[in-house]
């Protein structure tokens, strides 16, 4: 790093709510957000904030043909670029990207070309990728750089490399970054279905014991919980798909309003064994994870919020990273995908959140079925993401 970067606000929708105390509460208690949709189980907007995302499509006429991965990240933006009291005359930089995109809008159109042999007029235009970005610029009116990507389940995190990049650049001060996914869709549903690393639909929600007493991994409840991220014991494949947004403003230096830092970041891709899996002892992220510490010594790292996206081998692969680069003094590990599922492009700047809250708080948010030890201190959160290909970012914040 040549310089720390200031996170000066972060906001987001997603089923833990949209304001910092409604989402904070949601984390402390044992409760997740899994329902199930067409018989799949899926965690989703809760009613209040589907609401919140309706009234911003008929608020403009022009958004009522937008998709809700376009909406999600124009109302976080909004909160986020409120929050650090940034305006159009900022000339911010935007870097918001997507794993899948326009999803729902994508296979309306395509259903309609099957049934009339024919595009609608904004096919094109509300599909592509690069609106997400281009309509968070025309809504906050800013006249900076704007950019779109997709580097499917770690989108977020580069989203953040990017706008360090450009802050160390000298050719922006300042920039709003994140990701944003709306995937609970039939098609997409069924793509992750065809891998075999979906959560099996017949399981049940029975509360068949106390959640609030701590629990042994090696006792996984696939009832009360039916994303088992990062149980390394789980004998099957768990992963459920969540929906929301989340957007951060970087600024340079270090700022007396900052709510965190970034000290460290770090990157790497591995060749592939598969298409969807890492390698055993994921190397991409023993790499980035390396990098992101750089002179830091392992032991100054309290807490890492993991990737696991609920899948045995790749659970499995980055537990093992970090004990290569971690050893016999492993920091405490957490995730939120118990909770909210994987919101693939958007889940690593929900994991940016969920480390900035506790900072914030001074409070370790553990996992109801594993035992994990309470950090002392919480002082260095570490962050990680991954994505199908191997490509791994590492992004260490700081008080």
């Amino acid at each position: 790093m040549q310089q720390p970067i200031s996170i000066t606000s972060i906001a987001s929708i997603s089923p833990l709510g949209t304001t910092p105390e409604h989402i904070w509460n949601n984390y402390k208690n044992n409760n997740h957000f899994f329902t199930k949709r067409d018989k799949n189980w899926v965690a989703e907007l809760a009613l209040e904030q589907k609401t919140e995302i309706d009234n911003l499509r008929h608020s403009n006429p022009k958004y009522k043909a937008l998709d809700d991965s376009v909406l999600f990240a124009v109302f976080a933006s909004r909160k986020a670029v409120k929050n650090a009291k940034w305006d159009a005359s900022d000339n911010f930089g935007i870097n918001i990207g997507s794993s899948r995109g326009a999803t729902a809008l994508f296979e309306h159109y395509h259903k309609t070309f099957l049934q009339n042999h024919k595009a609608e007029t904004l096919t094109s235009p509300t599909t592509t990728l690069g609106n997400i970005s281009s309509w968070v610029a025309h809504d906050l009116q800013t006249k900076g750089p704007e950019v779109s990507h997709s580097i499917t389940c770690s989108t977020a995190l580069h989203a953040m490399l990017n706008g360090i990049a450009w802050i160390n650049s000298g050719m922006c001060n300042k920039f709003l970054v994140g990701g944003s996914e709306a995937p609970l869709t039939p098609f997409t549903i069924a793509q992750m279905q065809a891998l075999k690393i979906y959560a099996n639909a017949n399981g049940h929600l029975e509360r068949s014991r106390d959640l609030l007493k701590p629990l042994d991994c090696a006792q996984p409840i696939i009832q009360d919980f039916p994303n088992q991220a990062l149980n390394s014991n789980k004998t099957e494949n768990t992963m459920i798909l969540g929906e929301g947004a989340a957007m951060t403003c970087l600024e340079a230096g270090e700022h007396p309003n900052a709510i965190a830092k970034i000290i460290g970041i770090g990157y790497a891709t591995e060749l592939l064994e598969h298409n969807a899996s890492l390698s055993t002892n994921a190397i991409c992220f023993q790499r980035s994870m390396a990098m992101a510490l750089g002179d830091l010594k392992p032991d100054d790292v309290d807490i890492i919020v993991t990737h696991t996206p609920g899948t045995i081998k790749g659970d499995q692969a980055e537990i093992n990273a970090i004990h290569s680069i971690f050893c016999n003094k492993t920091p405490s590990l957490t995730t939120n995908k118990w909770k909210i599922g994987h919101s693939l492009g958007a889940s690593g700047l929900l994991n940016i959140e969920m480390a900035v809250l506790m900072l914030q708080h001074q409070q370790f948010i553990s996992i109801p079925y594993l035992k994990a030890q309470t950090p002392k201190r919480i002082k260095n959160i570490l962050v990680n993401a991954v994505g199908f290909g191997g490509n791994a970012v590492s992004i260490l914040l700081s008080k």
